[in-house]
């Protein structure tokens, strides 16, 4: 027992502690620390955010873009087609207003669309210089859903132009179609102010103008649209002249027989052509018989029946 002695302490040391020793390392590593230093008592305070200014030049470039071109580009679209509608009826009857009534006709509409003086002048000079003009087209299409069109063109190149329509009609839905014409009945359309006239004033004017109806443009009545035979357009407009009211425009259009109210994807389809049309420089006006959305008073966007 007394030989067993001195080797009790070396049987309770770990073997990795004799191992450890051996080599020259610490018996054991160094204490930690009792504890970490105290943090402060508490951060100094943010300074205080100065007030942030309006970044008025974002604001404005923000404005041009998404107002202002868009609005642009839609004037000039009409300028472009006012303008197109002054080579036609000065070709077809002479540059001179007084002796051409549809000449006559047309600088009323530029005048109500606030269409630039040298803009006028233009289109004028051009048929003067050029007597031939263009070719004046009322082309037959089929749309999606079933929709028919009439398309009012107006170019110097017809077989171009018919190629040209003929694709776009093709990517979108649709094609040059025969027979769609005797879908619409040909009207005489004088558009007016409809500001402080009431329905009720409007259809005894219309009566004592020699007009058949009186349609309300929108909900709102801003604008009505006064239907006659187109042989008496400009007598109806200068007795609604007389009575006080101001036109708008006066041209003959075509309205469809039976509007049509197709399905939501079918609409969504005809929408598409109808706008790619409307990007047209040479297609004048488009007629359609896509009729209003159930719950709407209106027609598809920059779109309607009676013409554009």
């Amino acid at each position: 027992m007394a030989a067993l002695g001195p080797r009790l302490p070396a049987l309770g040391r770990p073997r990795w502690a004799a191992l450890w020793g051996r080599r020259g390392l610490p018996a054991a590593f160094p204490a930690a620390p009792a504890a970490f230093p105290a943090a402060p008592a508490a951060f100094p305070a943010a300074p205080a955010a100065a007030p942030r200014r309006a970044m008025a030049g974002h604001n404005r470039w923000s404005k041009v873009r998404h107002v202002k071109g868009p609005r642009d580009e839609r004037r000039g679209r009409l300028f472009q087609r006012m303008a197109q509608l002054l080579r036609a009826a000065a070709a077809e009857g002479g540059p001179e207003a007084a002796l051409n009534p549809a000449l006559a006709a047309v600088l009323e509409q530029c005048r109500t669309h606030n269409v630039p003086k040298a803009t006028i002048e233009a289109a004028l000079r051009s048929v003067r210089d050029r007597p031939a003009g263009g070719c004046r087209l009322l082309l037959e299409a089929r749309g999606p859903g079933g929709s028919l069109l009439l398309l009012d063109v107006l170019t110097d190149n017809v077989r171009r132009c018919q190629a040209e329509l003929r694709t776009l009609l093709d990517r979108n839905g649709g094609s040059l179609a025969e027979g769609v014409r005797h879908n619409f009945d040909a009207v005489g359309v004088v558009r007016v102010s409809g500001q402080g006239v009431a329905m009720e004033v409007a259809l005894e004017v219309a009566a004592a103008a020699g007009a058949q109806d009186v349609v309300a443009e929108d909900e709102d009545e801003l604008e009505l649209k006064f239907l006659c035979d187109p042989s008496a357009l400009r007598s109806v407009r200068r007795r609604l002249e007389a009575a006080g009211l101001r036109p708008l425009s006066a041209a003959r259009e075509f309205v469809p027989r039976s509007p049509l109210a197709p399905g939501p994807a079918a609409r969504t389809a005809a929408e598409r052509l109808l706008r790619a049309l409307a990007e047209r420089p040479d297609v004048v006006r488009t007629f359609h018989n896509v009729g209003p959305a159930p719950g709407e008073g209106s027609c598809p966007p920059d779109t309607a029946p009676s013409g554009q």
